[in-house]
C-alpha cells in the first residue's frame, strides 16, 4: 500500500515538472517537496519490513551519492561562473571561429565540439562548456534551443564510447562486460545519430552569424585560471584512472588551487572576491538535482528498478535493452544499470554494446532524463520540458539510428 503511494507521489512530482509552464511552479520546489514527503513516509510507514535503521542506512547511502554530485557540481559550475563573467568563454569563441558563418556550419562546430570533449570530460563540464559557447553568441530564441538540444544530444553520445566520459559506461567496463576496444566501435554510430540531429534541426537555418572581431585583451588571470580549470579536468580523468581517486576529490583540489591562485593574482583589485563567484551557482539547479535523486532513490529502494529487469524474460536482449533506453528518460540511468548489473543477464558482448549506447544514449529524449539535459535546461531559460519534448521526434529516430547503428557494427565486428 505504501509503495502504491509513492509510486503515485513520484509519478505527480514528474508530471509536475513536465507542467511547469502552466502552473509556474518552480521544478526544485517541486522535486524537493516530493522527494522528501516520499522518504518520510518510508520512515512512517515501512516497507518490506525494514527497520528506522535500515531505512537511515538507504537514505544516507542516497544522500553520499546526491552530497558527491552537489560538490562536483558547485566546483564546476564556479569555475565556469567566474570565465563567463570574465567574458574568457566570448573571446575564446570571437579568436577561434571566422568573423562570419552560416547557422549551419555553427550547427554542426557545435555538435563535433560536444560530442568530442565530453569523451574525455565529464558530461556536466561539458555541457556547461558548450552551452557558454552559444550563450556567447547572439541567437534567436527558436534556434538557441535547437543548438541546446543538440548539444544535449551530442553530449550524452560522445560520452557513451569511452570510459572517461560517462559513469555508466564505466560501470559496464569495470564488470567486464565490455573492454575498451569494445567500446570504441561506439564512436562511429554514435557520431553519425549527432550528424543526422544536426542536418535535422539546422535544415530550415539560412542565416549567417557575424562575430564581432574586435575582442578586447584576456587578462593574463583569467589565461591562468582557464589553464587551471583545463588542468583539473585533465588530472581528475588521471587520476581516476590510476588510482581511482573520486573525481569530486581532484575537482575540489582544483578548486582551492584556483581560490589560492586568484588570491594572488587578483591582489591588486580592489574589492574583488574569489569567493564570490560561488553566488553565481544556480543553486536552483541544485535543489532540482537533489529532488529529482531522492525520488529515483526511493523508487529503487521499493524495487520498481528491480522489477524493471524483470523484461528481459519476456523479451530479447536487442529489444529489452532499447527499451532500457527509453526508459532511462525517466529514471536516473545510474542506479538503472547498477539494477541490470545486478541482474545477473546473460549478454553476448555485442548485446553488452547496445545496452552502453541505451543507458548513455536513451536519456536524451526528455530534458530531465540526464544530467546534461537538467544543467542546459538551468542554463537556457527558453528551454523547458516543453519546448524540448518538440524535438523528441528528431531525439526518438537519432537514438534509434544510434542504437541500430551499434547492433550492427557489433554483430560485424564481434562475430
Amino acid at each position: 500500500m505504501v509503495s502504491a503511494v509513492i509510486l503515485a507521489l513520484v509519478a505527480i512530482a514528474f508530471v509536475m515538472i513536465v507542467i511547469e509552464d502552466i502552473i509556474h511552479v518552480n521544478k526544485a520546489k517541486t522535486t524537493l517537496f516530493f522527494g522528501t514527503l516520499c522518504w518520510i513516509l518510508a520512515f512512517i510507514f515501512p516497507m518490506h519490513g525494514a527497520t528506522s535503521s535500515e531505512i537511515s542506512e538507504q537514505l544516507n547511502h542516497n544522500l553520499l551519492e546526491i552530497a558527491t554530485l552537489w560538490l562536483f557540481l558547485m566546483s564546476t559550475m564556479t569555475f565556469v561562473a567566474y570565465l563567463n563573467s570574465k567574458g574568457f568563454i566570448s573571446q575564446v569563441v570571437q579568436r577561434l571561429l571566422p568573423a562570419e558563418l552560416s547557422e549551419r556550419r555553427l550547427m554542426f562546430i557545435i555538435a563535433v565540439f560536444a560530442f568530442i570533449f565530453s569523451s574525455f570530460a565529464d558530461n556536466v563540464t561539458a555541457t556547461l562548456v558548450a552551452i557558454a559557447v552559444i550563450s556567447s553568441i547572439k541567437l534567436e530564441v527558436k534556434k538557441r534551443i535547437q543548438y541546446a538540444t543538440l548539444i544535449i544530444f551530442a553530449v550524452n553520445s560522445g560520452g557513451v564510447s569511452l570510459i572517461t566520459g560517462d559513469v555508466t559506461t564505466l560501470m559496464f567496463f569495470l564488470a567486464g562486460k565490455v573492454t575498451i576496444a569494445n567500446l570504441l566501435l561506439l564512436i562511429l554510430p554514435s557520431l553519425f545519430a549527432v550528424a543526422v540531429l544536426a542536418i535535422l534541426l539546422s535544415r530550415k537555418m539560412k542565416g549567417r552569424i557575424v562575430l564581432d572581431k574586435s575582442p578586447k585583451p584576456i587578462e593574463k588571470a583569467d589565461v591562468i585560471i582557464a589553464a587551471i580549470f583545463a588542468s583539473t579536468i585533465g588530472s581528475t580523468l588521471l587520476f581516476n584512472i590510476l588510482f581511482q581517486i573520486p573525481p569530486v576529490l581532484t575537482f575540489l583540489f582544483g578548486l582551492g588551487v584556483m581560490f589560492l591562485a586568484a588570491q594572488y593574482l587578483l591582489r591588486k583589485k580592489t574589492g574583488v572576491n574569489i569567493l564570490s563567484y560561488i553566488r553565481e551557482v544556480e543553486f536552483d539547479t541544485l535543489l532540482f538535482f537533489l529532488g529529482v535523486l531522492l525520488l529515483v532513490g526511493i523508487m529503487k529502494e521499493i524495487g520498481v528498478l528491480t522489477n524493471i529487469t524483470h523484461l528481459y524474460q519476456y523479451l530479447e536482449p536487442v529489444q529489452a535493452n532499447y527499451l532500457m533506453g527509453l526508459m532511462s528518460a525517466l529514471i536516473d540511468n545510474v542506479p538503472l544499470t547498477a539494477a541490470l548489473l545486478k541482474a545477473d543477464l546473460t549478454m553476448t558482448t555485442a548485446e553488452w554494446l547496445t545496452l552502453t549506447y541505451a543507458t548513455g544514449v536513451g536519456g536524451s529524449i526528455l530534458i530531465i532524463g540526464s544530467a546534461a539535459g537538467i544543467i542546459a535546461m538551468s542554463k537556457v531559460k527558453e528551454l523547458t520540458f516543453g519546448t524540448y519534448f518538440k524535438m523528441a521526434g528528431y531525439l526518438l529516430g537519432c537514438y534509434s539510428l544510434g542504437y541500430v547503428g551499434v547492433y550492427f557494427v557489433g554483430q560485424f565486428a564481434l562475430s
